[in-house]
């Protein structure tokens, strides 16, 4: 969904009517700090993640080495 040029002046009338030009900065900035936080979530979710797959990986790594002294 890509959103073009005509459909993001459309949101910002509809938001400067609704809201007023005195509070559109305030609602600009929580939603850049809301939008901020998100992605540092979502950053330190990923990271977390990959540590968690790496770990596995190297737990399984080990226990096939683990496996193969034993048997040979």
């Amino acid at each position: 969904m890509n959103i073009g040029t005509p459909e993001i002046v459309i949101i910002f009338v509809v938001a400067l009517i609704l809201f007023g030009p005195r509070k559109l900065p305030e609602i600009g900035r929580a939603l850049g700090s809301a939008i901020r936080e998100l992605k540092k979530v979502s950053r330190e979710f990923t990271d977390a993640m990959r540590i968690d797959v790496d770990l596995d990986e190297d737990q399984i790594a080990s226990n096939e080495r683990q496996n193969a002294v034993e048997k040979g």
